[in-house]
């Protein structure tokens, strides 16, 4: 069958742009045997990465149809199919018969694009690096023996450890496209894989470390697009998730605005079904008057919330308050019996 393949190129041109190929191929065909047939049989300039073609190394990540994947990993006839899929989906017009099929290729985003397919992977690896992603030499002072697990220990340990750092999540992370500070999903989901690792003496440490700012894990949107592009079901959003988890039971809430937005947030709305915004504002960013800079910062917010008619005066429980309370503390439960895992 024939293919059309659109390609957004960059290289000595002060802008991107976008490049046509046709190819006759097999549908079974590649992303990746369709870039290197049109890098050895029409464009030889035409730049990308890969090594080991079978969805171990990660090389070949890169953007197919606007989502992140792995060029090796990703056929012509299911994109083919994805992309039929979502047209359908959307009640877009069907492309006309004599049209070719057409799949668009990108550089991966979030990270500088240095030719064609090629980025800058620098600024991935050194987020990685910030969140110390080794198992501490401070718990193995006992040299005489092995360091064993327990195979439930090691178990915790198998999905954070499928990772192979593609790059897929961080490209996708709506959080760094803002917050140029946050680590990235592939760090976080390397950092939970540590809390989570029997070995590791570190974990309070890094858990001040994680719990810091917008930086660590308060930084996620949890806008999902991470777990939904990764190859190898590591589910970053999910590892942070645990790791958020692991810092609300060990910090009260006057530790840090972060942890007191979520313990303050689940707390009322038990209290009345939804959320007081008068004590929220209060007990969250200032306090509850111990930060006296975080209640007058709110004061503005406040006046034209007032003028506006938006602050209300008195509240009322929402209906089926008792019914959201027993729902909340049925969680709470199953989670203070339920393992770490």
């Amino acid at each position: 069958m024939q293919v059309q393949f659109n390609i957004l190129r960059q290289g000595l041109q002060p802008r991107p742009y976008m490049e046509s190929f046709t190819l006759d191929i097999d549908p079974g065909s590649t992303i990746l045997d369709c870039l290197n047939q049109i890098k050895w049989q029409q464009d030889g300039s035409l730049a990308f990465r890969k090594n080991c073609r079978n969805t171990i190394c990660g090389s070949c990540s890169m953007r197919i149809n606007g989502r992140s994947a792995l060029a090796c990993k990703e056929n012509v006839r299911s994109e083919l199919a994805r992309l039929e899929a979502i047209q359908a989906s959307q009640g877009g017009d069907r492309s006309p018969s004599d049209a070719l099929p057409t799949i668009t290729v990108a550089p991966l985003g979030n990270l500088p694009v240095l030719k064609d397919l090629i980025v800058d992977m620098a600024p991935f690896w050194d987020s990685l690096e910030a969140v110390d992603p080794y198992v501490s030499t401070s718990s193995r002072q006992v040299p005489e023996r092995e360091f064993l697990q327990s195979p439930e220990e090691r178990d915790r340990l198998n999905q954070n450890g499928n990772c192979i750092l593609c790059g897929a999540c961080y490209s996708e992370c709506n959080a760094l496209e803002v917050n140029p500070d946050f680590v990235g999903p592939h760090a976080l989901a390397k950092a939970a894989r540590l809390v989570l690792d029997s070995r590791d003496g570190d974990t309070e440490a890094r858990l001040d470390a994680y719990n810091e700012g917008n930086q660590g894990v308060w930084g996620c949107t949890r806008c999902q697009l991470c777990n939904s592009v990764c190859p190898m079901e590591v589910a970053p959003m999910d590892q942070i998730g645990r790791v958020k988890q692991q810092i609300l039971d060990r910090k009260d809430a006057s530790d840090s605005r972060s942890v007191r937005h979520r313990k303050v947030l689940v707390q009322l709305v038990k209290q009345g079904g939804w959320i007081d915004e008068r004590k929220f504002g209060i007990q969250v960013v200032g306090n509850s008057f111990r930060d006296l800079p975080g209640l007058l910062s709110l004061g503005p917010l406040g006046l034209r919330m007032l003028a506006s008619g938006k602050l209300p005066l008195t509240f009322e429980a929402s209906e089926g308050q008792a019914q959201v309370r027993s729902l909340i503390e049925a969680v709470e439960q199953l989670e203070a019996e339920s393992p770490v895992s």
